[in-house]
């Protein structure tokens, strides 16, 4: 099992759960939180009794971003070459969120903002409570709107026109507008959220984990690329699945009208 020191991490019936807990901060991140993130996100490729993963947080925020204290006030001290470095290792928290193959979900439990909203836009699902309102905050401090991967994932999930004005503006809008526009999967009561969460991440951890991975790594490649190349590179994934022992048992499962027995 991974040890994890800058948040809680649990695993249950397949399920990685890993939730801030900084509550009195509103689960801001350390430098030291985001390295951990980071390298949790790249180990967790390897766990092989964990098949999908959730994230949240505690008390009423899911994550506010970095900690204007522990991170913004130390890098006003930094060169060039410091600040390249810790904006790669944010980037870095994306790019190992979207590469594992497996499907995190993050379930949003109140304020999302700044880093935490594209802990969120990186997730393949999320799920909301009615409290968790979401804002791309960067502009607000006199940074680029286009942080951690933002403006490439937002105006996938929402338009270009409203991801626009999102990340214009770093305003928040409530759970009910960030579901309508796509930004949300579901928006739920807050005393269901978590249960919500984990009982998709449950029935995502028991399916076919090798065709999931698949499909993720599709969804990430073929995010700008042609048509035509998008259906090659699909006929090469499917033909790939067609050979793994899952394929086989979801046939043999379905011919003997049972359940099946999905090993990822």
């Amino acid at each position: 099992m991974i040890k994890a020191i800058g948040f809680e991490y649990s695993e249950n019936d397949g399920v990685a759960t890993i939730t801030l807990n900084r509550p009195e901060r509103l689960n801001a991140l350390t430098f030291d939180i985001y390295r951990e993130l980071v390298e949790t996100f790249a180990a967790l490729q390897n766990e092989s009794q964990v098949r999908s993963v959730v994230i949240t947080g505690n008390g009423r925020a899911f994550c506010s971003g970095g900690d204007v204290r522990d991170i913004i006030g130390q890098l006003m001290d930094r060169d060039v070459s410091e600040l390249l470095e810790f904006t790669r290792m944010t980037c870095d928290l994306v790019r190992n969120i979207r590469a594992l193959r497996k499907p995190v979900i993050a379930a949003l439990n109140g304020t999302t903002a700044g880093a935490g909203a594209c802990i969120a836009l990186a997730s393949d699902i999320r799920i909301a409570s009615e409290e968790a309102k979401i804002a791309f905050l960067f502009v607000k401090v006199g940074l680029s709107g286009a942080d951690m991967g933002a403006a490439h994932l937002l105006p996938r999930l929402v338009g270009l026109a409203r991801a626009t004005e999102l990340l214009f503006t770093g305003d928040f809008i409530d759970a009910g507008e960030a579901e309508r526009i796509g930004l949300y999967n579901r928006v739920v009561p807050a005393d269901i959220l978590r249960g919500e969460a984990n009982n998709l991440a449950v029935r995502l951890a028991a399916g076919p984990g090798f065709a999931i991975g698949m499909t993720k790594e599709m969804l990430n490649r073929e995010l700008d690329q042609s048509f035509d190349t998008a259906l090659e590179w699909e006929a090469q994934a499917q033909a790939t699945c067609m050979q793994h022992p899952d394929y086989r048992e979801a046939y043999q499962a379905f011919i003997e009208k049972r359940q099946p027995k999905f090993k990822g």
